[in-house]
């Protein structure tokens, strides 16, 4: 292999790795299920179709369940997001995929847990990949 076809290579993995994003914070805070965000706060379902403006949000479509692992806390004038993964049998490939919605898109079905805890939210929380 060539020395300039080694830097290249070189120059166009650095790219790729730099091309995560940190966007910008929805929210300062969170209500979570536990410390780490780990546990499902509630099911619910979805009421339309929502398609992702970025890459922080999830596409919904009408009638899909959806796990939630947290609730942004908006701040005054901020619209309300939350947190979670799709479950359906008819959309697998999208299954496990956590990201954020607006919250005016889902019916909250079922929770889980009641004593829910306020975290602050990190940069990592909208990273983009």
């Amino acid at each position: 292999m060539s020395f300039p076809l080694v830097i290249l290579l070189c120059v166009g993995l650095l790219q790729q790795t730099a091309g995560a994003v940190h966007m910008d914070k929805l929210a300062d805070n969170k209500i979570c299920g536990d410390a780490e965000c780990s546990y499902v706060v509630s099911m619910a379902t979805v009421l339309d179709d929502f398609i992702a403006p970025d890459c922080r949000f999830i596409n919904l479509r009408l009638g899909q369940k959806v796990y939630v692992y947290s609730k942004l806390i908006p701040e005054e004038g901020a619209g309300v997001f939350w947190s979670g993964s799709v479950y359906s049998e008819r959309y697998v490939d999208q299954m496990g995929i956590v990201g954020y919605f607006p919250a005016t898109m889902v019916n909250e079905t079922q929770k889980f847990i009641e004593n829910t805890v306020k975290v602050a939210t990190t940069n990592m929380d909208f990273y983009c990949d």
